[in-house]
This record gives C-alpha cells, structure tokens and sequence, in this order.
C-alpha cells in the first residue's frame, strides 16, 4: 500500500476537544440521503476496483511460504496470561449517552442514540484457520439487552461468524457491505440493508453510513473481492457520533472520512495483526498508525480493537498494547482520550443537558484492574481498566 502522508496534530487536548483533522482533506459533497432500510440491489460481480493495494502476487506468496512466520514464537505467546481482561456488567445508559463495550477482537456492544448495536459479533471459541481464543469473551451473551442492529465491515471468518449471528432473531436490522446481503438471506434474516460506500440507512432516528477502508474480502477460494468491505460511522440524532473502522490498513481514507463526519466523538480502531509488516501493511494498521488515524479522523477519542483475542500474525501478543500507549504519548495527546480497555471493559459519554460536549464518564459498574503490565495511571487521569 502506497502511504498517503499527513502532517500530524501532536499538541494536548482536553478531553472533549476533537483534534484537528489533517489539513490536506478535500472538500466533500454533503452526506447521502438514508436509503430505503431492506432494499434489494444489484451490484457488481466485482469489487477489485476498490482496491487500495494489490493482493499479494506470486513472489509474495512463495515469500510467505518460505517464511512462514505468521504466529508469534514462546516467548511472544508467555504474555497471554497477562493481557487485560476484566468483564463486568454492562452499564445503564440513556439515549443521551453513548457507552461501548469490548466483548473482544472487533466485537462491541455500542449503545447511541438508544440503540444498541452489535458490530462484527464474534462469540465462538474458534474461528475457520486460527487457533481457539486466547482470552474469553468478554460480555456473557445471556447477558446482552435487546439487540437493535448489527452492523458488519466485510465477509472474513473473524468478522463474519454464522455461529454468533444464528443466535439472533431472524427480524434483527443487519447493516452490511454491498453484495453481502445474499449471504444473511440464505440464512433467513430479513431486515437486511446493504450499502455502498459512502452510503446511508437511518434506524429509530440513528444514522448508519458506511465507509470505505483499506482491506479486502474473501470467504472462499472463488469468492474474492466478491463483496464490499468498510467500516460504520453511527450518528446519533443530537450529532454524538462513533466510527466503527472494522478491519483497515492505514491510508488516506481516514482523512476523507474525518471530513465527511466531522466531530467523531470515539473512533473503535484495530492496532494488531500486524506482524510481519511486508505482509499486511496494505491491510492491518500497526498501533502507530492507528493514532495518525485518530489524528487523520479528527476523532476526540479512540478505543483499540483487534488484539488480544485471537492470534492472526507474529507479533508477541501483549506488544499492540505496550506501542499504542507509547505512541498516543510520543503524540502529545491526551491520556485520557485513549480508551484502552480490558476485555470486558465499558467506558461511557454523557451529553449534559443544555450542554453541547459530552462528558467523560467511566462505567457505572467496575471490577478491580488485573493482568496489569504498567504502572497505574496517575490519579489524576480518567483513564479506563486496561
């Protein structure tokens, strides 16, 4: 992948301001109207042409091949027993709060705009190819409200997991990349709506736009790129707003996204697998990257994602944690405004009335902090279990 370089905000924020986005950000048309929610579209038998890299070719796969370092060693697995895990009950929340919570991997249980929305749901153990969990989920599933939507970034088995979805009503509003609806209408849901990027669906006043990212899709040996991936900005109807990336490398989507939605209040980006970085760079940001993404996006926090579940890559697996806490320092932001949360873990903005920010708030409910591998933040810090 081919870099799009950006001149990154370094100066503190408080933790209600947003950081500027990047100043190269081209002037965008307005937002789409929503579509029609369950709409059946046609589209192409093809999305290569959204492509931000090429697939790896012949070299690269005899590489990867000979290579073959796609998980990490010993010593990088010894840390397993000390990634942040910490489960508690999901906390009580109104419409004018947004709250998230971290079952694991790209798994979160957003609640915005009084709905509570499932993204990339994942309970099973195991997934196709990959070894079992190496921590368990962190939000028991008897214990989840009323699900109001899912929302989906594209067709890969840590993703896309029939297993969980079966356990859903049929009736359930499902939000998915063009071409994937096929795919949930075969297995009965029928309140699926499929968009394109930079698309949009409104449900119960919450606005759902789909967004492009830097990835791909495949399910099977002839289905590649066969269906659309992304990820989801969730916008509430008094403007809170959540950016869902699902499964990206870094470019300069970000920046055009942060301009089309400005005043992200939470960006939900992925920091691991990553390793090694000839391999998927065009497709995995690295925890650096992903705090020039927040930069880029304008977001005024960010909670990583897609670490500690399951192992995809070589990097040691308590490693995503310790370099996006080094990096989001070596930025000069706020401490606060990193939500690195256990799994298991909530955080909470309220909306004060009469008021336009919104307001930090932890979980109503915690559980002490374990497996902890830093210091304790400083009390003066509103940082989160990690």
């Amino acid at each position: 992948m081919t870099q799009q370089q950006s001149e990154s905000t370094t100066s503190m924020r408080v933790a209600d301001e947003p950081l500027a986005p990047s100043s190269f950000a081209p002037t965008s048309p307005p937002l789409a109207e929503p579509r029609p929610l369950g709409e059946r579209r046609v589209w192409p038998r093809s999305f290569h042409d959204r492509l931000t890299a090429p697939l790896p070719g012949l070299k690269s796969m005899a590489r990867f091949a000979r290579e073959g370092a796609v998980r990490p060693g010993p010593e990088g697995l010894a840390d397993i027993p000390k990634l942040p895990y910490a489960p508690a009950p999901l906390p009580a929340v109104d419409a004018r709060t947004i709250a998230v919570s971290w079952a694991g991997h790209a798994s979160w249980v957003v609640r915005i705009g009084g709905l509570t929305i499932l993204t990339d749901p994942v309970w099973s153990r195991r997934i196709l190819g990959t070894p079992a969990r190496i921590t368990p989920v962190g939000i028991d599933w008897n214990a989840l409200p009323r699900i109001d939507a899912v929302v989906i970034s594209h067709n890969h088995y840590d993703h896309l997991d029939a297993p969980t979805l079966r356990r859903l009503p049929r009736d359930t509003p499902v939000f998915v990349p063009a071409g994937l609806a096929r795919w949930f209408h075969r297995r009965r849901f029928t309140a699926v709506t499929e968009l394109d990027w930079w698309e949009a669906a409104e449900l119960n006043g919450v606005r759902f736009d789909f967004v492009p990212a830097h990835h791909w899709s495949k399910r099977s040996l002839t289905d590649t790129c066969r269906t659309l991936w992304g990820g989801w900005v969730l916008t509430a109807q008094d403007g809170q707003r959540v950016y869902f990336a699902g499964d990206t490398g870094y470019g300069h989507w970000f920046a055009h996204i942060g301009n089309r939605y400005p005043g992200i209040d939470l960006a939900l980006l992925p920091i691991g697998a990553y390793d090694p970085r000839w391999w998927l760079s065009d497709v995995h940001c690295d925890p650096e990257e992903a705090v020039r993404a927040t930069q880029d996006l304008g977001a005024a926090r960010m909670a990583p994602m897609h670490w500690a579940t399951f192992v995809l890559s070589a990097e040691p697996v308590l490693e995503p944690l310790t370099r996006v806490r080094r990096a989001w320092e070596k930025a000069g932001l706020a401490r606060e405004n990193l939500w690195d949360l256990p799994i298991g873990g909530s955080r909470l903005l309220e909306r004060p009335q009469g008021r336009g920010k919104l307001r930090d708030q932890p979980p109503h409910t915690r559980t002490p902090r374990r497996n902890l591998t830093d210091p304790p933040e400083p009390a003066s810090t509103n940082s989160a279990p990690h």
